[in-house]
């Protein structure tokens, strides 16, 4: 199952979304605003991410910039607590299912999160002439 943190107004969550309804993909959503994240989820987010805290924080982020905390120098617990508190300094949309793991919208990323069944499909049978190659015919190798 995929699970996706969004926030309101965030237009690269719409797009998400609109990629994982046009897929007929199910999904949980989960507003980080109005649910905000348990200890558990923000561990298992961190420990998801390549590159720690600096992939799922906005370091750009408002609160960031005038508080002037030091993320890279506090501990998971103080972290967590930050992020819980402040729940906007997240990087958004997060998409996160068994295999797959991403921050913010991608269009050939995200495709990631299609089953392998189609990627395959799409591999082999979509020639430049088809009305889906623009979907799906990229995965076909070029020769």
């Amino acid at each position: 199952m995929i699970v996706l943190y969004t926030s309101p107004g965030c237009a690269s969550c719409r797009k998400v979304k609109k990629f994982l309804h046009g897929h007929e993909l199910e999904y949980i959503e989960k507003n980080i605003i109005t649910l905000p994240l348990n200890e558990v989820e923000l561990k298992h987010l961190i420990q998801r991410s390549e590159n720690g805290t600096s992939d799922i924080i906005s370091t750009r982020s408002k609160i960031i910039r005038e508080s002037g905390v030091d993320i890279e120098n506090m501990t998971i617990n103080e972290l967590i607590r930050f992020i819980q508190t402040n729940p906007t300094v997240l990087r958004r949309p997060i998409i996160v299912s068994n295999k797959n793991f991403q921050i913010g919208y991608d269009e050939e990323e995200i495709e990631m999160f299609l089953p392998r069944k189609v990627q395959e499909i799409a591999a082999d049978s979509c020639p430049p002439d088809c009305v889906h190659y623009p979907y799906c015919g990229h995965w076909r190798k070029e020769e």
